[in-house]
């Protein structure tokens, strides 16, 4: 492995094949959730893979049953009424998105179980995006008494509708791997015990393709994600605004609890 990773050592990196570079969310007993230092390093990571020459294509998946529960309860206690640690994580998810929007290698997606939060954020951001049929996809920022923050705004109305992204991510309903292929929210969905091979194929064909021609068409295509930057920053805002809030208390609680939220009943705004 290439010391250019070393310091990555929250997440797993091998090389499945020549020029193509696998990282895998690897903390299986927890389903793969992401703490604190976990998702600063998926956030800086981007750059050190945008400027490796000795890659040409990047898969992301999980270990286990799960590709990424998301942030886990002690990154969100944490912030809660913290500005310092709220400032500091929108810092991050902004980063998050655009380094992934920036990054100039072909990225591939492999989603093998449930995926929510920081870690669907690779997920659907992915270039090419495959599912297994048993993933599931949910956008679970609403139930936690948050708004629908991370990549939600930027990219779910352009893959699916502005009909089907307002009813998954304001019910939090979850997305079957071949719903999510039938709404065009990922790329294709696949059997389960095809998942990595496709994907590793997908990467492979990648990598020995038209470095230029394929870097340049993702860049060209990823300003249809620029532009709508500002649609992105302030759902990030509002996201993190609801983090000074009682709801997400509740919401925090509820989940700890196993039962349903009681948020109040009235909003100013």
């Amino acid at each position: 492995m290439s010391d250019r990773y070393a310091k990555y050592h929250k997440l797993k990196f091998d090389y499945p094949a020549d020029r193509v570079l696998r990282i895998t969310f690897d903390r299986p007993e927890t389903f793969n959730s992401v703490d604190a230092e976990t998702h600063t390093q998926m956030t800086d990571m981007w750059i050190d893979i945008d400027r490796d020459p000795d890659i040409n294509a990047v898969i992301v998946t999980g270990a286990g049953k799960a590709f990424s529960a998301g942030g886990d309860f002690s990154l969100i206690e944490n912030m809660i009424g913290n500005s310092h640690e709220i400032m500091k994580t929108w810092k991050e998810a902004k980063d998050l998105v655009y380094n992934i929007i920036n990054c100039n290698k072909p990225i591939i997606s492999a989603i093998n179980g449930p995926a929510a939060g920081a870690g669907l954020v690779v997920g659907i951001l992915a270039d090419i995006s495959i599912a297994a049929k048993r993933a599931k996809i949910v956008d679970g920022h609403p139930r936690l008494g948050v708004a629908a923050g991370d990549v939600a705004a930027i990219i779910w109305p352009l893959l699916t509708s502005m009909a089907k992204a307002k009813y998954y991510l304001m019910t939090c309903k979850p997305v079957s791997g071949e719903e999510a292929e039938r709404i065009g929210l990922v790329s294709m969905c696949v059997e389960d015990d095809e998942l990595q091979q496709i994907a590793l194929d997908t990467a492979v064909e990648l990598a020995n393709g038209s470095q230029s021609a394929i870097r340049w068409t993702k860049y060209s295509l990823n300003n249809w994600l620029r532009q709508a930057g500002p649609i992105f920053d302030a759902s990030t805002a509002l996201e993190m605004l609801g983090f000074m809030s009682e709801d997400v208390k509740e919401g925090v609680l509820s989940h700890r609890e196993k039962r349903a939220p009681n948020f109040r009943k009235d909003c100013p705004l």
